[in-house]
């Protein structure tokens, strides 16, 4: 990042359900690097798919958010407001020859890959079909050849070969929707995003929307990956799809100091008493990013007094 450029980082919760442990690493991780760097900090809610938006999500997060006293900069950004600009973008790629059309299903999909493979990998069936647009098919962005290299500032050196780990995506579903790739690759962009700082499950896609902001003649941030919570019986990360319980608006301070511990910052002991705002003043004043665990994930376990205690790194 151009040292003379002003930090400017984002936290960018899909309003699909409350916020939970897992979803406070990513927003006060980001928040505390951004403030440590006397940068700014964005709020961005992307609401691009409501069917699966509950209705009252989004004023959820905007209260628990303020339960923690975690104050952002200008106005809270919007996806769905930004509609015309992502069918901009696919008419931009229509254009360059990026994108075609697909009429393959998940489950044709899933048939192509090996049996109980985490990440379906498209083949490119209809890559050559030449399919004329329609509204019942996907648009997929052409993968073929690239290679995208970063450097992760937590999680180190990056390398992914799309066509491999991916296939060529998905930037406009089926169902007319567009992709969270696409929009969060040119809502990055366009706010002038500095460095994303999120959970580590997302490093491919990261990848992704390097690749569209290159096709797109768009800049890409920097990166920051945290290691995500996951639950040492399932292996699998907490989330609202896991049943992850919210966080308690009415005792902020006891999961800002676990999500403090869990991030590698060593808060005293004595401070998990402490009131919120000497809490944050003590994670202000000794955040620093090179102790958080250069690791992927952290086992946690929830329960009914506590919104997750640290178990192993």
């Amino acid at each position: 990042m151009n040292k003379n450029r002003i930090y400017r980082g984002r936290f960018a919760p899909s309003p699909t359900g409350p916020l939970h442990f897992g979803s406070m690493i990513a927003a006060i991780g980001s928040y505390l690097e951004a403030r440590s760097r006397q940068g700014e900090w964005l709020l961005r809610i992307e609401n691009i798919d409501p069917p699966r938006e509950p209705s009252g999500a989004i004023s959820q997060i905007l209260r628990t958010l303020e339960a923690f006293d975690m104050q952002w900069d200008g106005p809270v950004y919007y996806q769905h407001e930004r509609l015309e600009r992502y069918q901009q973008a696919i008419e931009t790629l229509f254009e360059q020859g990026q994108l075609y059309s697909c009429q393959c299903s998940r489950k044709q999909i899933a048939m192509l890959n090996e049996p109980d493979s985490p990440t379906l990998v498209y083949p490119g069936t209809c890559r050559d079909r030449h399919l004329p647009p329609s509204e019942n098919h996907a648009l997929r962005v052409v993968t073929d050849g690239s290679v995208i290299l970063f450097e992760d500032r937590i999680q180190g050196r990056q390398a992914f070969l799309l066509q491999k780990e991916s296939g060529d995506f998905v930037l406009r579903r089926a169902d007319g929707l567009f992709s969270y790739q696409l929009a969060v690759a040119i809502d990055d962009a366009e706010q002038q995003i500095t460095e994303v700082v999120r959970g580590c499950d997302l490093l491919g896609s990261s990848a992704r929307q390097m690749h569209i902001q290159h096709l797109l003649g768009l800049n890409s941030p920097d990166y920051a990956h945290l290691p995500v919570a996951q639950d040492p019986q399932t292996g699998k990360k907490l989330s609202k799809q896991n049943f992850a319980r919210p966080v308690d608006d009415r005792h902020p301070a006891i999961t800002l100091w676990q999500v403090l511990d869990f991030l590698g910052q060593n808060p005293p002991p004595a401070l998990q008493s402490a009131s919120l705002s000497t809490l944050w003043q003590w994670a202000l004043s000794h955040w620093q990013l090179k102790f958080v665990p250069r690791t992927a994930a952290i086992d946690v376990i929830q329960n009914e007094t506590k919104d997750a205690q640290v178990l192993d790194t």
